[in-house]
């Protein structure tokens, strides 16, 4: 009777290696399809592509993270439609992106021209605001999994610029799905011309423009530089850059894998922001070589922009940008600086 009982045992221990619980024959793999508008040969391509292996690695396969480089899957409001759709589930997108998310303009807020001023600055009020933009990001449906500081953006121009009045003497081109930035310059009586990303040398090799606002790793990748061959030395504001994932999708990965998920993230992100800085120095340096001239302003004339957008932030809050957020960044950098600004805030 033993005997049977122990070939009874040993026969169902065989069914069980033989034909696995059910619970794992139901294991899937879950796919995230993530858009990213940057070329795959960046930073940005480089760290999204670490990424995925390193999520595929740290949950043995079952998230495959799926990376659609080189706006292959539209322009940055196609990416979005297709977000809140679910036909892709992730995407980095851009400073306009983000904010075209949070209808209250709080991304947008933190490019404020002349606002924060360096890196120094800008990762004060990160580390202080994050997290309240990010709950903002969430409350839409999304979820955010890192930020990326992009760079700061710069006047390139055709005649040399130090102070406001150099500028407002030549046509400002501006990306028309910007138009915060663009009711900014135009309110503190620039002439400003819409213009898009691909017209921009077309536009300043005809006349339509004499000038622009972009990041020099852009001016260096489009051979802007070439016409309009002076830079302004004063950062304008930083382009920030985020990766943001569909709530659905997000609920869908086993909250077992989440922390560990996010922690490569938030390492990528790091790693990412130190590759950004040097690609943008190293980008300055090439066109130097060929010709770029940066036109270094002193404090008085730096002092002058900072005034001059002062004059008219006050009317452009709760319109293009947020003013409580405003009114946060401002008390931050107040401190920062020791109180020796009082900028035009509300």
């Amino acid at each position: 009777m033993k005997g049977i009982k122990k070939i009874a045992v040993l026969c169902g221990l065989l069914g069980l290696a033989l034909f696995p619980a059910p619970a794992f024959a139901q294991r899937r793999n879950i796919t995230i399809k993530l858009a990213s508008l940057v070329p795959e040969k960046t930073p940005w391509g480089a760290a999204l592509n670490r990424m995925a292996g390193e999520w595929s690695a740290a949950t043995g396969g079952e998230v495959q993270l799926v990376i659609y480089h080189n706006s292959v899957a539209g322009s940055e409001a196609d990416v979005l439609r297709k977000l809140k759709g679910n036909q892709i589930q992730a995407a980095i997108l851009s400073t306009f992106g983000l904010n075209a998310i949070t209808p209250g303009h709080e991304i947008i807020t933190l490019s404020c021209p002349f606002l924060i001023r360096n890196n120094e600055e800008l990762d004060l009020v990160l580390n202080a605001l994050k997290p309240d933009l990010e709950d903002r990001i969430n409350r839409e449906g999304f979820f955010t999994l890192a930020w990326s500081k992009a760079g700061w953006v710069r006047f390139f121009s055709k005649a040399p610029v130090f102070v406001p009045g150099d500028l407002k003497r030549q046509k400002l081109g501006a990306n028309e799905q910007e138009p915060a930035l663009m009711d900014a310059f135009k309110a503190m009586g620039y002439q400003m011309v819409p213009v898009s990303m691909n017209q921009i040398l077309v536009s300043l090799n005809g006349g339509m423009i004499d000038a622009v606002y972009q990041s020099p790793v852009n001016v260096g990748g489009l051979q802007i530089f070439g016409v309009a061959k002076h830079m302004a030395s004063i950062n304008i504001a930083p382009f920030m850059g985020g990766i943001v994932m569909n709530q659905t999708a997000w609920r869908s990965i086993p909250d077992r894998y989440k922390p560990q998920l996010l922690r490569i993230a938030k390492r990528l992100e790091t790693e990412l922001d130190a590759s950004i800085q040097r690609l943008e120095a190293g980008a300055i340096t090439a066109m130097r070589e060929r010709g770029l001239i940066v036109n270094e302003l002193t404090a008085v004339q730096e002092r002058l922009w900072y005034d001059d957008v002062n004059r008219v932030i006050p009317s452009l809050l709760d319109t293009a940008f947020n003013r409580e957020l405003y009114g946060r960044i401002q008390a931050i950098l107040m401190a920062h600086r020791g109180g020796a600004e009082r900028g035009g805030g509300p």
